[in-house]
């Protein structure tokens, strides 16, 4: 019985260190929805204007969210928390366009489960789109949504001139199971809750 309890127990933690229950493979927009929900950070790659790396792909890394943690708490928008001064923004103002990785790596989950992050079971989502400012109707969300899951942030020096952004989506692939990639339409993705 004592065995009973702390399996329940268990499973009860890992539901909430995720955020709720994984969806099913079947679900794949829904999968999208829950994998960012629950990431705090994705890379995010752009195209390089570097010197020596110009023209070149260049990953890196940053803290987003879509939302205070919690189940149903999340709109689907990554927002992040830019400066200029930052490698990665300097190439997003040649071009703003980019792709953001998020991957259940970063949560109790795949561990959990002893899924490699290369295991398919340990879902990750591919999102293509561009990075662009937030207009001031939407900086609010924004901020809630960054300051609740970063609240280092708001400690950051200010004379960065750090501004909010969001990774405004215009492909998904989803992969969370064998069989390879799903694609999942942004209309989809977004209308569905994670």
């Amino acid at each position: 019985m004592a065995k009973w309890g702390l399996l329940c127990s268990a499973a009860a933690l890992l539901l909430l260190a995720t955020g709720g229950a994984i969806p099913p493979p079947e679900e794949a927009a829904r999968m999208a929805r829950f994998v960012l929900h629950n990431c705090d950070w994705g890379a995010l790659a752009t195209v390089s204007t570097q010197e020596g790396l110009r023209g070149q792909p260049f990953a890196n890394v940053f803290s987003l969210s879509d939302g205070p943690p919690g189940p149903f708490s999340g709109s689907g928008v990554p927002y992040l928390y830019l400066t200029d001064m930052e490698i990665s923004v300097q190439d997003l103002e040649i071009n703003s366009n980019a792709s953001l990785t998020v991957s259940l790596a970063q949560t109790p989950y795949c561990k959990k489960h002893r899924y490699d992050p290369q295991n398919p079971l340990c879902a990750h989502i591919i999102f293509c789109g561009s990075i662009v400012k937030v207009n001031d109707s939407e900086a609010g969300l924004a901020k809630k949504a960054l300051f609740s899951r970063h609240p280092e942030m708001e400690s950051w020096p200010k004379d960065h001139n750090w501004f909010f952004a969001k990774f405004n989506i215009t492909n998904i692939w989803v992969l969370d199971y064998f069989g390879g990639l799903k694609i999942v339409t942004p209309e989809e993705y977004y209308s569905v809750k994670p």
